[in-house]
C-alpha cells in the first residue's frame, strides 16, 4: 500500500520560511513525477511545484523564485523549501505522486502565513 505523509506545515509571519517534507512508503524511483499542490479555503487545488524522476522541475508562476522542490532518493522523500512567504500562500499543501503504481495523495499539511 502506497502512503504519502506530509509534515512541516506551521504558522509563519509574512517574509518567513518553511520546509515541507513528504515521506513515501515505497521507493520514489517508482514515481515518474512527484509534486506539491495546495488548496486554499473555497478554492480549487492547484499545482505548486513538480519534479520528475530525472530531476526536471516545474513551478507555478506565483512561487517561482521563492519555492524550491527537491527529492532525496535515498530517503524516499520530497521536499518543498519556501522562502519569502506571503499571506496568499496560506493553504493546505498536499504531496502527490504519479507512477506505475498509480496516482496518490497525502493527507495534507496546513501552512498559514499571517502576522
Amino acid at each position: 500500500q502506497v502512503q504519502l505523509v506530509e509534515s512541516g506545515g506551521d504558522l509563519v509571519q509574512p517574509g518567513g520560511s518553511l520546509r515541507l517534507s513528504c515521506a513515501t512508503s515505497v521507493t520514489i524511483d517508482r514515481f515518474y513525477v512527484m509534486g506539491w499542490y495546495r488548496q486554499a479555503p473555497g478554492k480549487q487545488r492547484d499545482m505548486v511545484a513538480t519534479i520528475t524522476s530525472g530531476g526536471l522541475t516545474n513551478y507555478a508562476d506565483s512561487v517561482k523564485g521563492r519555492f524550491t522542490i527537491s527529492r532525496d532518493n535515498a530517503k524516499n522523500m520530497v521536499f518543498l523549501q519556501m522562502i519569502n512567504l506571503e499571506p496568499e500562500d496560506t493553504a493546505v499543501y498536499y504531496c502527490n505522486a504519479r507512477g506505475t503504481l498509480g496516482y496518490f495523495w497525502g493527507q495534507g499539511t496546513q501552512v498559514t502565513v499571517s502576522s
